[in-house]
Order: structure tokens, then C-alpha cells, then sequence
């Protein structure tokens, strides 16, 4: 991500990432393709090594000639693929994976403006080091926290309504490897993070507040079924990353294809859009498949 940004900048989608993916979602219904919402997936067939569609949580069958799944690549092979012998991604090596920090993200707004502060601003804490060995190694929720604020208005006033300014605050937080009760700590966490933020950049934010919602660990585990509630999929280290990290192609079963921040080239929002594009180069042509 660093890399990305500093090659080709820091980038905002007018109207928000909702705008993206309305984007991405008429180009898709403009291609003749249908978009079936609210529908979960509970397994990935497969028919003699090649994918052969999906089956939905309500049993709903789903044939397919190829299955793409961002879905969290740990996810997939785990519980999508539970059926399927692998050789590559087994149980056991996703087992001894490490795993992505979790985040914290409180979003609010508020029936002020704010024009001093800027779209992003990086708000580090008083430790460093040690707070990183907490949220990776330690896996505890410290009392200290460095935190992302993004200020969407201060480019796109679309995000909210006239006199108004939207926000949210990122806070790096271990994922749920650590034994935080994320049920008891979440508004205990935002009350630290709003009382921050109001003595340091947003005076009076606490009257202002107009509209608040907190995403942890717990909904990226839920909601999004990623594993240990892990925010970018697998930790980037050396032995995860490139070729280490798991392939767009699937290596053990045709036609089956992985997009998304637990693949290449790996988390931020440019690294995921680049693994969909990633899959014009490594799908084979659609007139392959015709009779």
C-alpha cells in the first residue's frame, strides 16, 4: 500500500466507496450478468478437480463453468472447499497462518464542520513498538492507540448532508486470537477514542454527534466471515507475501479463482481492484468454454 500510494498517490472516489461499487455493479448488470444480494454462499462444488458452481445457505444450487470467490482466502479453502482434498492450502498450513491485525472503525457524523481538518490525518499515540507487539504478538487491547481520522467531507460535501461533515476513525486493534471481549470493550474503546479526538482536533465533537456506528473484529468474523476476524486476511510477511500468498488461480482445482486482500497483490483498496484485474490475465477466454 505504501509503495502504491507513493507511485501513484492517494486516491478518493466522489460519492464514497458506496459510489465504487455502484459503479462496479452496473458495469457488471451492463455486461448481461445478474446480481443475487444477501445471499451466502455455504459451499463451492467441485466435479472431478474442476469447480463446478455453488451451493447457497438456503440450498439453492448454482452452476457455474468458473467460481470466483473474494470471499477471505482461509474462508474459502477451510469451510468453501470443506469436502475437497487439498494440497496446497491444507487445514493444517492455514492453521499455522499468521493472520492480519483487526480493526476498530467508528464512524460518525456530526451538525458541524470542521474546514481545518484535512481528509486524512495520521494520529499516532505515545508508544510505538511496544503498541505493535501488543496487537500482534501480545494479541491484548491496550489503553494507548494510534488512530487513522478520514474526513471525506473536507473533499466530497455529497457525503453528507449541507452544514454537516462525516467521519471515520481507524484504530489498529489485535484480531481475535487475543481474548478481547469485543462485546464489553467496543464502546468503551469509542468513548477513549471520542474524548481523543475532541481534545486534540474535534473540539466539541461529543454535542455535535449526530450519527455513530463501531465495526470490530467481531463483525469482520461474522458479518464478513473472515478468519479470526483478521481485517487483510493474511499477514504480510515475507513467507505470505508474492508468490507465498495464496494464487488468483487456484492451484488445486480448474476454474476456481481468488480475488480479493487475502490473494495478489494483497490489501488496500488498489491492491484488491488490482486482483479483479488481475483475473482478465489469468481466466482463461469465456469462448473456451462454449459447445
Amino acid at each position: 500500500v505504501a509503495y502504491l500510494e507513493h507511485k501513484f498517490g492517494v486516491h478518493y472516489v466522489m460519492g464514497g466507496t458506496g459510489a465504487l461499487v455502484r459503479g462496479l455493479a452496473q458495469l457488471v448488470e451492463g455486461q448481461g450478468s445478474r446480481l443475487c444480494l444477501n445471499s451466502e454462499v455455504r459451499e463451492i462444488t467441485v466435479e472431478n478437480g474442476r469447480a463446478s458452481g455453488v451451493v447457497l445457505a438456503d440450498g439453492t444450487m448454482v452452476p457455474a463453468q468458473i467460481v470466483v470467490s473474494n470471499a477471505c482466502t482461509a474462508f474459502t479453502y477451510n469451510h468453501l472447499l470443506a469436502k475437497v482434498k487439498k494440497r496446497h492450502w491444507t487445514p493444517a498450513k492455514i492453521a499455522r497462518a499468521r493472520y492480519s491485525m483487526g480493526v476498530f472503525v467508528w464512524y460518525f457524523g456530526t451538525n458541524r464542520q470542521y474546514p481545518d481538518v484535512p481528509h486524512h490525518t495520521i494520529m499516532l499515540g505515545p508508544r510505538y513498538k511496544g503498541l505493535l507487539d501488543d496487537i500482534f504478538h501480545r494479541k491484548v487491547l491496550a489503553e494507548d492507540f494510534s488512530l487513522y481520522l478520514h474526513r471525506p467531507t473536507a473533499s466530497d460535501a455529497s457525503v453528507a448532508p449541507p452544514g454537516h461533515d462525516a467521519f471515520y476513525a481507524l484504530v489498529p486493534v489485535p484480531n481475535l486470537q487475543g481474548n478481547t471481549d469485543w462485546t464489553q470493550a467496543a464502546e468503551a474503546l469509542r468513548q477513549r477514542v471520542e474524548a481523543y479526538l475532541e481534545k486534540a482536533i474535534l473540539p466539541g465533537l461529543g454535542a455535535h454527534l449526530v450519527t455513530s456506528h463501531v465495526t470490530t473484529p467481531l463483525d469482520f468474523e461474522s458479518r464478513l466471515l473472515s478468519t479470526h476476524g483478521a481485517a487483510f486476511g493474511m499477514e504480510p510477511i515475507l513467507l505470505q507475501s508474492a508468490y507465498f500468498r495464496p494464487h488468483n488461480a487456484c492451484p488445486d482445482i480448474d476454474g476456481l479463482y481468488f480475488v480479493g486482500a487475502g490473494t495478489h497483490p494483497g490489501a488496500g483498496v488498489p491492491g484488491v481492484l488490482t486482483s479483479a484485474q488481475i483475473l482478465d490475465k489469468v481466466v482463461p477466454d469465456a469462448a473456451v468454454f462454449q459447445s
